[in-house]
């Protein structure tokens, strides 16, 4: 069975510049490396992307700056906003620019009711002809969405599937069963094993950025069946994320980008690095053999193995 958008893609991160305003040099820099890696493509505009603090403006340029050094990459647009007519904006100029499909955020501005929320997917969904893949991630809502209603969203004509960032395991077990020929993608990077198993047909993630080899041979494994080596490799990733939540996973990603020699900019305020050793603690991390490895064409991975 063919699934639409199926495979691992980076939640692309966001260049700025030392002042925080959007940085299209950077960027640029940000969209070659993480393009090296061989992932299935690019989720632009989400989350990682720094989004719920950047205009729609910047947000439209970063969509085109991405569309023309990708344009042989599989592209992902999120564009979910509190505001319905910007999230259409955003989808439109998407499909403009040639992007393979659009996600969004359930809206959360204010406590919407699930009527609402099923609302606000079906008119985002009619505006393209694009797939959409809708958005179940309660950390950063608040809340989950009920089952029931996800099923009804992901019964609508133009959405394909599904982006799943909840510890709820049970539920994505229900969803992949009642919902067969949607895309199923696992958002949790440091547990995308558990995800993998239960039937996600991809992932889409953060450290995707820099350890998108990583999880394409995490991927890999499982799917050949060799859950040992697939352990291996999630033990890594977990190693990785768990300095990161320490540090601020934005502020750690940013800092581990300077520590291989791109300068990707700071997060934009009011994100902060957490720690005051944070910036050592990722290039403490990233010179660790195990990570080092998996470092496409840095400094810290060639004096690390070479």
């Amino acid at each position: 069975m063919t699934k639409p958008l199926a495979g691992m893609y980076a939640a692309l991160m966001t260049g700025l510049a030392d002042d925080g305003s959007f940085c299209p040099n950077r960027q640029k820099a940000l969209n070659f490396h993480v393009l090296g890696q061989g992932l299935t493509g690019l989720y632009v505009g989400g989350s990682s992307g720094e989004s719920g603090l950047l205009g729609v403006d910047e947000l439209l340029h970063q969509q085109e700056i991405v569309a023309r050094d990708a344009a042989s990459t599989r592209l992902i647009a999120h564009v979910g906003a509190p505001s319905l007519r910007h999230s259409v904006s955003l989808a439109k100029n998407a499909k403009k620019l040639g992007y393979h499909g659009l996600s969004a955020l359930p809206p959360h501005a204010y406590p919407f009711t699930d009527a609402e929320i099923l609302a606000y997917y079906s008119e985002l969904q009619a505006a393209t002809d694009l797939p959409l893949i809708v958005y179940e991630v309660p950390v950063r809502t608040g809340r989950p969405i009920a089952l029931e209603t996800l099923t009804e969203i992901l019964s609508l004509p133009h959405v394909a599937g599904l982006k799943f960032t909840s510890t709820d395991m049970f539920k994505l077990s229900v969803l992949r069963r009642r919902c067969p020929d949607a895309t199923l993608f696992f958002g949790f990077d440091e547990v995308y094993l558990s995800g993998a198993v239960l039937g996600a047909d991809g992932g889409i993630g953060t450290t995707y950025n820099l350890l998108g080899r990583l999880y394409m041979a995490l991927d890999a494994a499982v799917k050949a069946g060799n859950l040992t080596e697939a352990q291996r490799l999630q033990d890594i990733s977990a190693i990785f994320v768990e300095t990161l939540v320490e540090t601020g996973i934005l502020p750690g990603m940013k800092a581990a980008f300077r520590a291989i020699g791109i300068e990707v900019g700071p997060t934009r305020a009011p994100m902060l690095m957490r720690l005051d050793d944070g910036e050592a603690r990722i290039a403490d991390l990233v010179s660790r053999p195990e990570i080092a490895e998996w470092l496409v064409g840095s400094p810290v991975r060639e004096s690390a193995v070479g």
